[in-house]
């Protein structure tokens, strides 16, 4: 394989017949599209839509590799980082930017990487996406690690921007993820691990902004969460490391303690409040009926996990009765064998 470094921009370019790629292609079912009423084009979009659901369905496996990855890394402290140019790197900030209300991380966990930096986000700017050079410059400036997991997000498949971030993670030792939207795509030949998500031609021609974007932000969302529950940001079903950062996040943490513990809300206030507004620590308290030191002693030797927490503190205890009914045992024998003894 040549070294990416060496090859120009015209070279990238010549090495990929755009034309060819499936999301480049016309869709048959959309030729008269400028002639279509509004309704007749949503309805099509909705039809085109569902391909999303089986192309990811049959991604599946490779998901679930990614998110063993992710899971691990940051149990180890790394991070996940999502690489794209124009609409794929959109989609990864949007996923990022949502982490830290949601599960309570910092911004520096799930991180989202664009071709022309974050102003990019809202203007494009021009050429960013061809330069591999670029996406190695932007992990470097990150600080990349091989503990850190990256994924490169290219709808294309063959982004150089994309390629390049890919090549320097590997040459870190980091875990690489490649997800496009066309088969045998050269990126999925830079990534350890390659999720191909095949939507097909677009209702309006190469705008991959809509199934292929689709596409990749349904993936984003499996890998985020999954990866978030594996690390015990979840409860059941509930956020539990929500961060109370406005007044609604103010009153669903108080929703989810009455839910998670069926107490009232002034029970819930009071011990968020006790809590420091730790919702996960709050709950934890109530379900261990311990003080807020022992919860959050209980939750550290589980790894963040509240029912870990549970079941460890309820082993302990019964463990403790065990010896203690030993220990009753002994002292209801001794007088016994006393009295034996005297007789």
């Amino acid at each position: 394989m040549e070294d990416m470094s060496e090859l120009s921009t015209d070279t990238l370019r010549s090495s990929v017949d755009i034309s060819k790629l499936s999301t480049e292609k016309r869709n048959k079912r959309t030729m008269q599209l400028d002639e279509m009423t509004p309704y007749e084009i949503i309805s099509i979009m909705n039809e085109e839509d569902h391909k999303v659901v089986e192309a990811v369905r049959q991604a599946l496996p490779q998901i679930e590799k990614t998110i063993q990855w992710t899971t691990a890394s940051l149990q180890a402290g790394g991070r996940i980082l999502y690489v794209g140019a124009g609409t794929s790197g959109r989609i990864g900030i949007l996923d990022a930017v949502e982490c830290p209300p949601t599960f309570g991380v910092s911004y520096n966990v799930v991180v989202g990487v664009i071709a022309g930096g974050q102003e990019a986000f809202v203007k494009a700017r021009e050429g960013a996406e061809d330069s591999p050079e670029l996406g190695r410059q932007d992990l470097q400036e990150h600080r990349l690690t091989d503990k850190d997991v990256v994924i490169g997000l290219a709808a294309s498949g063959r982004t150089p921007y994309v390629i390049g971030a890919l090549r320097y993670a590997r040459e870190l030792g980091c875990r690489t993820v490649s997800i496009s939207n066309n088969e045998n795509a050269p990126v999925s030949a830079e990534a350890e691990l390659a999720i191909e998500l095949l939507t097909g031609p677009e209702v309006l021609t190469g705008s991959t902004r809509l199934k292929a974007g689709t596409a990749e932000k349904m993936v984003l969302n499996m890998i985020s969460t999954a990866s978030m529950v594996g690390i015990g940001k979840v409860y059941e079903n509930l956020m539990v490391d929500v961060r109370q950062s406005n007044e609604k996040l103010v009153i669903r943490s108080e929703n989810i303690v009455m839910e998670a513990v069926g107490c009232s809300r002034e029970e819930a206030r009071k011990n968020l409040k006790e809590a420091g507004g730790k919702t996960k620590l709050a709950i934890t308290k109530l379900l261990l009926g311990c003080d807020v030191d022992a919860a959050e002693e209980c939750l550290r030797q589980a790894g963040g996990k509240v029912k870990a927490a549970i079941a460890k503190r309820s082993k302990q205890q019964a463990a403790d009765a065990g010896k203690a009914g030993e220990s009753e045992g002994l002292y209801r024998k001794a007088p016994g064998a006393v009295q034996a003894v005297q007789l």
